[in-house]
């Protein structure tokens, strides 16, 4: 039997899925959003881009590794095994984002090829990678907004749960204006009319500037043609932060809350009201724990026994 005659295409260089940038309206803080093809690869840049400078927070969603970053420019002074890798410099300009990556050896070349191939890079340059060289790589990436969908009350005593569905549908409507980051169910204060386990959920999108409505348009029909429920709940936030919301939502893990208190919220922080049900006081507290999936399921500790 003839060997199987295999060649890789590019036998250094894996590319992350893709790439994102997050930024608040006053180009002061940007969340740095990447997807990876390689887990431990991507562990190794996230332990040494931590030690940089500009990074001022790091973390890992299943595969998305995200950096909260400060924009400027730095001197990353790299050293072999210690700070083999980081992120230089970032710039907000207009309507993009300028990312530099600098690497040594294997670092080098996740700094360049591994990232200029990833999605929604607009274009970049990078020198030459591997071997005992620094390396260096730019890219360049659309400025992108945060939008945070909460929704409860979707499911019946028989039928149905809100988390899968809305799972279901973010994905579903997923496309390149607006990109499905990160989904969390959130516990809440187990109250007499929940359906079983008083549970909510928020979905984050990261968003091109005012590209987003169809995807949010496809969100809500899709809701209102598999919810099997009439006091379906659906909010969103658009902002950068959501932690505004943060003492409303603690409020609902501890107590019950009343619909109107809800409604304030939603006023007082910008909350967009798009169903109107019962389930809006969960949609509502869901806001301010995207992103956190393994915070979010807890319970209040005054439940806890």
């Amino acid at each position: 039997m003839m060997p199987v005659q295999l060649e890789l295409e590019n036998p250094y260089v894996v590319v992350y899925k893709q790439i994102h940038a997050v930024v608040d309206d006053e180009g002061r803080r940007l969340e740095l959003m990447e997807r990876s093809n390689c887990y431990g690869g991507s562990a190794w840049a996230r332990y040494h881009y931590c030690r940089g400078p500009l990074v001022k927070s790091c973390r890992n969603i299943g595969e998305w590794f995200r950096y909260t970053i400060e924009p400027g420019a730095v001197d990353l002074d790299l050293v072999s095994s210690k700070r083999s890798a980081g992120i230089e410099s970032v710039a907000v300009n207009g309507r993009e984002v300028e990312v530099t990556y600098a690497g040594l050896g294997g670092g080098g070349v996740g700094a360049t090829l591994s990232r200029a191939g990833a999605e929604d890079v607009l274009r970049y340059e990078a020198t030459e990678s591997g071997g005992g060289r620094v390396a260096r790589g730019t890219i360049v990436l659309p400025r992108r907004e945060r939008m945070i969908i909460g929704i409860d009350d979707t499911d019946s005593k028989t039928e149905g749960a809100t988390w899968s569905l809305v799972h279901n549908i973010a994905q579903k409507v997923d496309r390149k204006e607006a990109r499905y980051i990160s989904h969390s169910l959130v516990q809440l204060f187990p109250v007499p009319t929940k359906t079983q386990n008083c549970v909510a959920t928020a979905v984050e999108f990261a968003c091109l500037p005012d590209k987003a409505e169809g995807m949010l348009s496809e969100f809500k029909a899709l809701l209102g043609k598999y919810s099997v429920s009439s006091q379906t709940g659906m909010a969103v936030f658009r902002d950068y932060d959501p932690s505004s919301l943060l003492p409303f939502g603690q409020r609902c893990k501890r107590e019950r809350v009343q619909y109107e208190d809800a409604l304030d919220a939603a006023r007082e922080n910008g909350v967009q009201i798009m169903m109107k049900g019962q389930g809006l006081i969960g949609a509502v507290a869901a806001l301010p724990f995207s992103a956190q999936p393994d915070e979010s399921v807890l319970p209040d500790d005054s439940l806890k026994t």
